[in-house]
């Protein structure tokens, strides 16, 4: 990966390093970023976008923490061999989010008829 793919909002609401690490978890789950593909080096990343490295460390942690990627002492970091999982769980979690929300519509009053055809509408769009 190359640090030019990664595009920041300096001005935005977001958080830089959820910025960072949300980029990076969609290069990986739409496959531009392979399995065991390097990333840049801490460093190298947070000089190239002109940010503390700690704040590239905290992306880069909590993307560990999702085990999209690994890191090996003295190597660098790279996409990790369990992405599959790591984006079926990802894909539970955000089916997961949809259901509640559908339960949070049907609190409100909408009747089921009303959502489908939201939902079709917003797949259609």
């Amino acid at each position: 990966m190359s640090c030019e793919m990664l595009i920041l909002d300096y001005q935005g609401r977001k958080p830089i390093y959820q910025q960072i690490e949300e980029q990076i978890e969609r290069y990986i789950a739409l496959g531009i970023l392979k399995e065991q593909e390097a990333l840049p080096s801490i460093r190298e990343l947070a000089s190239y976008l002109g940010i503390n490295p700690n704040t590239v460390k905290k992306a880069y942690d909590s993307l560990e923490a999702k085990k999209l990627i690994v890191t090996i002492s003295t190597k660098g970091c790279f996409v990790s061999q369990e992405i599959q999982q790591a984006k079926s769980d990802k894909m539970t979690q955000i089916y997961e989010e949809i259901k509640r929300n559908i339960e949070e519509l049907k609190q409100f009053g909408e009747s089921e008829e009303t959502i489908h055809k939201q939902i079709t509408k917003l797949l259609k769009d």
